[in-house]
């Protein structure tokens, strides 16, 4: 069936009723940041490369209060129990080294991270800052590379910027995010999903630069334009910390040392023949991949800014195609969505995130997203797969104080 991701509304009271049970008393105030859904250019971002963005309305809500002592209480709709630990003790937990696995529960390691690199980033003689409690729910679905971790490093950070009074701003704090997930969490992901999650503008796409980190808002008015843009969840989950997401990103420095460049953003389309030349097969593909993968980012921005969103489709299946066979990283259950939502009128789709699983979106007429979900669904059923979850989504707000 069809269904609608639920609402920001929902995360919001989860996450105030969750703190009320923790602590018996009401939050300091809410904070929230959203997933986000990747337009086009997926794996670019490690190599200093280009991509496009785009915040979603589904989002992770933290729920906080002020202690009156120096250490950190967290508490999630994903576990069942609260994790504690000193401020000062920190230090102890993170970095995670590599092969080790976070000194908490992976999903404390997320807020918990934050709280470190943000001290880290800002630490200075004096007394420790103030505990506190937070409760952290979420309406973006997990491990459908929706960035549901950076919708839940991204709230923490904002909630703790404000209450300890830091003073950073949106990238600053994205930057916070990724030291997180990379180091605390152990996941070798890129800044792309903390940069959407707090930098995202309703009907808008964010043009991120990963390698100065300078970005553009670019217009992207699905809705004005008369389309959806369609979220194919496949329920199949992913992990970034596994090794398939290692492998690729590995085969894309060994491509980079072997061309004698410092990230596989200085090559060109033109360089690939010469690439071509000196790399095993493999290697070659995972280059090919993210180099042609640039070069749809740029294309992209430039067709939206001279022609609009109607203009990009053929971007977006390229892009799927390049995925699928260069680096492989898609999966039936993906294709499949892909292809029905083609077949059935979508004018391009492709896989969003890292791969391995997770969803696919489609460009679809408005009117059409009752009859691409119903091809969609029909496929998956035809092949014996799970019931997919279907959803319009719309650029929308990035991190913000909520109440």
């Amino acid at each position: 069936m069809t269904g609608r991701a639920p609402q920001e509304g929902g995360a919001r009271d989860a996450a105030r009723a969750l703190f009320v049970d923790l602590t018996g008393r009401e939050p300091d105030g809410l904070w929230s940041a959203p997933g986000r859904v990747n337009l086009i250019g997926e794996h670019t971002d490690y190599n200093d490369g280009f991509v496009l963005p785009f915040a979603i309305p589904q989002r992770t809500v933290a729920a906080v209060g002020r202690r009156e002592d120096d250490r950190i209480r967290v508490r999630s709709t994903f576990a069942a129990d609260a994790v504690e630990v000193g401020i000062g003790e920190l230090d102890d937990l993170f970095p995670t080294r590599e092969g080790q696995e976070p000194g908490v529960p992976e999903w404390a390691a997320y807020p918990l991270g934050v709280a470190w690199a943000l001290r880290q980033a800002t630490d200075s003689p004096g007394p420790l800052p103030g505990g506190v409690d937070i409760a952290i729910a979420s309406d973006v679905p997990v491990g459908a590379g929706l960035s549901s971790s950076a919708a839940i490093e991204g709230a923490t950070a904002s909630a703790l910027d404000a209450l300890w009074d830091t003073g950073l701003d949106g990238a600053a704090l994205a930057r916070i995010g990724r030291r997180a997930e990379n180091e605390a969490v152990g996941a070798p992901t890129g800044i792309m999903d903390q940069m959407a999650s707090m930098l995202g503008e309703p009907d808008a796409a964010i043009f991120l630069d990963c390698r100065s980190l300078e970005t553009r808002v670019v217009p992207l008015p699905v809705a004005a334009s008369g389309l959806a843009i369609l979220v194919m969840d496949t329920h199949v989950k992913h992990a970034h910390s596994t090794g398939g997401y290692r492998e690729r990103r590995a085969s894309c420095e060994l491509g980079a040392r072997i061309m004698g460049v410092p990230a596989l953003r200085d090559l060109s389309v033109a360089d690939l023949p010469r690439a071509q030349e000196r790399m095993d097969d493999v290697t070659f593909r995972r280059v090919r991949h993210i180099v042609t993968e640039n070069q749809r980012v740029l294309d992209t921005v430039r067709l939206l800014d001279e022609r609009g969103v109607r203009a990009i489709g053929d971007l977006l299946v390229a892009s799927h195609a390049s995925m699928r066979d260069d680096f492989e990283i898609s999966t039936p259950e993906l294709d499949t969505a892909v292809d029905a939502a083609l077949a059935a009128g979508a004018l391009g789709a492709r896989m969003t995130g890292g791969g391995f699983g997770g969803a696919a979106i489609a460009v679809v007429e408005q009117e059409a997203v009752g009859t691409v979900s119903q091809a969609v669904n029909a496929a998956f059923a035809a092949a014996g797969f799970a019931t997919p979850l279907l959803f319009p989504v719309t650029p929308s707000a990035g991190a913000h104080r909520d109440a």
